[in-house]
C-alpha cells in the first residue's frame, strides 16, 4: 500500500512545462494549444518573460526559482500568461508570487544575484549645474551629523521625468535624473530629492508577508525635517 501511494504521488509531481501548459489551458480555453518550453536563466533580477511566436510559448524564468514549490510556478504562469492575454490574474496568483519573493531567504538570494551579476552604470556626479557628492556632504552634514557613510553617487543616463531618483541597495547606489540637472530647476528641489533617497539608507524597506513597506511611518516623519518640503514638491510637479 505505502509503495503504491508513492508512486501514485509521483505522478502527480507536474514539471514546469506541464504546469504551464495546464494554466494556459485553463486561462484560454478556445485558443489553439502551442508547444510549450520553459527555460532557467542567469538573470540578474527576479524577471521572468513570456512569448508566444509560431505556435510556440516560450517561457524564460530566472534561475532563482529553479527548484520552487509547484504551486508558485503556477502563480507565476497564472500572472504571465494573463499578461500575454491581456487579462488582469487572480489576485491570489500575484499574492501568493510576492508572498514567496519576500520570504528572507529568497530576499538574500535575489540580493546576492544582483550583487554578482548586474551592473550598475552611472553618470559623474559632477553634472552642468549640480554637483550631487557635494550636495550629499552638504545634506549629511545638516540631517545626518555627518555621520552616513556615502554611497556611490550619480547621475542617470538617460532623462526620466517619471523616475526623478532613486536609492539600490543591491549596488548600495544612489541615482538621480539628468532632467534635475538644469538651471531652470531649483537648487531646493534637487536637494530634497537626494534627501529623500538618502533616507531609504537609514531606512531600508520593510517587508510584511507579501507587502513590501518602502515609505514607513519613521520614513514619512523624517522626510518632514526638510526645510520647504511642499514647496519642494510643488516645484517637481510642475516638471
Amino acid at each position: 500500500m505505502l509503495k503504491r501511494m508513492g508512486i501514485e504521488s509521483a505522478i502527480l509531481i507536474e514539471t514546469p512545462t506541464e504546469i504551464f501548459l495546464r494554466v494556459y489551458r485553463e486561462l484560454r480555453p478556445y485558443a489553439r494549444v502551442p508547444e510549450v518550453k520553459v527555460e532557467f536563466r542567469r538573470f540578474a533580477n527576479a524577471n521572468s518573460f513570456i512569448r508566444l511566436e509560431d505556435g510556440r510559448l516560450t517561457v524564460r524564468i530566472t534561475d532563482v526559482l529553479d527548484g520552487a514549490p509547484s504551486f508558485i510556478l503556477e502563480a507565476l504562469a497564472h500572472i504571465l500568461i494573463s499578461k500575454l492575454a491581456r487579462k488582469k490574474p487572480a489576485p491570489v496568483f500575484p499574492e501568493r508570487y510576492r508572498r514567496y519573493l519576500n520570504r528572507k531567504e529568497m530576499r538574500n538570494s535575489l540580493h546576492l544575484v544582483r550583487q554578482t551579476r548586474g551592473r550598475k552604470i552611472i553618470a559623474s556626479p559632477k553634472g552642468e549645474c549640480y554637483d550631487l557628492e557635494q550636495m550629499f556632504e552638504d545634506l549629511n552634514f545638516r540631517f545626518f551629523h555627518g555621520l552616513m557613510a556615502r554611497p556611490a553617487i550619480g547621475w542617470s543616463l538617460r532623462i526620466s521625468r517619471q523616475t526623478l531618483g532613486h536609492y539600490d541597495p543591491s549596488h548600495n547606489a544612489i541615482v538621480l535624473s539628468r532632467i534635475l540637472d538644469r538651471k531652470s530647476v531649483s537648487r531646493l528641489a534637487v536637494e530634497y530629492v537626494l534627501f529623500h533617497e538618502m533616507l531609504h539608507l537609514r531606512f531600508p524597506v520593510e517587508h510584511r508577508g507579501a507587502r513590501r513597506c518602502v515609505h514607513t511611518g519613521e520614513f514619512k516623519e523624517a522626510e518632514k525635517q526638510f526645510p520647504d518640503w511642499k514647496l519642494a514638491r510643488e516645484l517637481l510637479r510642475k516638471l
